[in-house]
């Protein structure tokens, strides 16, 4: 299973799927996925696309958006970077560009379709997907998806046991730009985060 996964990720590594046959528009610029798949890791997070910081380091969440996440998840650095512990793999793995208000594009339609299904057989020990945002929450919920991110995000006690296989803890992308949504959401963090770390910690142990 490890080196069915090493040889998939390398493969990934080397797409150029959305360049080379775009559903759409060509990727404007060169691709550079970034994922950190893992045969161990009990915990996957789930995100949605790199911004351009994670385009330019290579490294998944290593911006604002990962400083919060990572406090929302209750793990410093060296813990969440622990391959052997928590596996990043986001919607779509490269950058997808900007549109004109500088706000980032949804993640390559190419990509999930291509990657996605190969990726989570190869990984069967993950417990517990943690799916940020909109896009990770319809892949990994389908149906169980409510209207929009704040219903699905306020169902997550009834998602979270009544997942079928790995559990799922659905959460609003954790950008600096939706402060103003925890601020009307007070129960995210008082309710929530303590859930949220509290199964976190069950499966670093």
């Amino acid at each position: 299973m490890e080196a069915q996964l090493q040889d998939l990720t390398a493969r990934i590594h080397a797409c150029r799927i959305c360049v080379e046959t775009p559903a759409g528009r060509p990727l404007p610029h060169e691709p550079r996925p970034v994922l950190t798949p893992s045969s161990t890791a009990k915990i996957l997070i789930a995100g949605q696309a790199p911004g351009t910081k994670v385009h330019l380091s290579g490294r998944p969440f290593s911006d604002r958006s990962g400083d919060r996440l990572r406090d929302w998840l209750g793990v410093d650095d060296r813990t969440f970077y622990d391959a052997e512990k928590i596996a990043i793999v986001a919607m779509g793995f490269c950058f997808p560009g900007q549109d004109r208000h500088g706000g980032d594009l949804p993640p390559r339609k190419e990509c999930a379709p291509a990657w996605r299904a190969p990726l989570m057989a190869l990984m069967p020990q993950v417990e517990l997907v943690v799916a940020v945002g909109l896009y990770a929450q319809a892949w990994h919920m389908g149906g169980g998806k409510a209207r929009s991110l704040t219903e699905t995000v306020q169902d997550w006690r009834d998602i979270l046991e009544g997942s079928s296989g790995p559990k799922i803890f659905p959460l609003p992308h954790p950008s600096w730009r939706n402060t103003g949504w925890l601020r009307k959401n007070p129960w995210f963090e008082a309710e929530l985060l303590p859930r949220l770390r509290e199964e976190i910690a069950a499966r670093l142990t």
